[in-house]
């Protein structure tokens, strides 16, 4: 499970960043994004998946996270 790095980007759009692969791609969706849930399922913009721990509520951005890849 590598620790990722969501942040905002130029845009306001959500991005998702690997430091040890390099990868840095715009997320797609999240799967909950709700007031009283947040993660889940994250597809990003070159089609790959990853899995974060849903949360209680939405975390303050920039946020590190466990991430599994599907």
């Amino acid at each position: 499970m590598p620790k990722v790095m969501l942040r905002k980007g130029k845009v306001g759009q959500l991005v998702f960043y690997v430091a040890k692969q390099d990868l840095e791609a715009e997320v797609v969706s999240l799967q909950f994004d709700q007031a009283d849930k947040w993660g889940g399922e994250i597809e990003l913009n070159d089609g790959s998946k990853f899995f974060v721990e849903p949360l209680d509520a939405p975390p303050p951005i920039p946020v590190t996270v466990r991430a599994t890849r599907l």
